[in-house]
């Protein structure tokens, strides 16, 4: 029960470690260095449980089928290796998929899989104010999404404009939801406050670059966050 406790907690602060970098950034180096450190100490777990292992009584059938002396020892000793190699190539694909993943804006292939993850730790969240921090956090992504989408390098894409606007429909869900799971457990938190000017900050700016129902959903938007912004009176 410990251990499964210890590997979900740490398979969540990579997930967040990794939602947390900025779009085209990269893994800091001392992400690098842990992850390696912890790759390392996996594979010599794995060759301490295999030299543990107990190896039963050779059958005569077994003996006799040997091609020659010592070559079945050879291949037992081999296959841990091979184990493990594939192991550690398995996991940096993974690692060099999940960095691909976070820098994912709306229409690429992986953008769908980033989602995903960021709904796992949404739903993995222990209690209601890390899940309404973590929906915030959500809401934050898609206004770094939008901005992204506006910007030079894809405002020209096709569907860029059907692109913008869902992605506006999903961080205001988002920021819907964490605000008012957020108020009910912690309704003079000052992180509302200062979540709702962060997104004030960045969306405004944006309503140039859009027309149409774009611009208007921003503003409706911008409308609803202005009140969080506000002092209370």
């Amino acid at each position: 029960m410990g251990k499964s406790r210890r590997s979900r907690e740490r398979v969540l602060g990579h997930l967040t470690e990794l939602r947390e970098l900025p779009l085209g950034g990269g893994p800091s180096d001392a992400f690098r260095d842990r992850l390696r450190d912890e790759l390392l100490t996996a594979r010599s777990d794995a060759s301490e449980r295999s030299a543990r292992r107990p190896r039963g009584p050779r059958s005569a059938s077994s003996r006799s089928s040997r091609r020659g002396p010592g070559s079945s020892r050879r291949r037992v000793r081999a296959r841990p290796w091979l184990s493990q190699l594939a192991t550690l190539s398995l996991a940096a694909a993974m690692m060099v998929s999940a960095f691909a993943t976070y820098r994912a804006v709306p229409g690429d292939t992986l953008y769908p899989l980033k989602r995903a993850a960021e709904s796992t730790l949404v739903r993995l969240s222990d209690d209601d104010v890390e899940r309404a921090e973590r929906e915030l956090d959500s809401a934050k992504a898609r206004a770094e999404e939008v901005a992204e989408l506006l910007g030079p390098s894809h405002e020209d894409s096709p569907g860029n404009d059907a692109l913008v606007g869902r992605t506006l429909k999903d961080m205001e869900e988002s920021t819907r939801s964490g605000i008012s799971r957020l108020e009910r457990v912690r309704p003079r938190s000052p992180k509302i406050r200062t979540f709702a000017r962060d997104q004030r900050d960045m969306v405004e700016p944006m309503l140039e670059r859009m027309d149409g129902e774009d611009q208007d959903q921003a503003t409706g938007y911008l409308d609803y966050i202005e009140g969080l912004a506000a002092p209370p009176g």
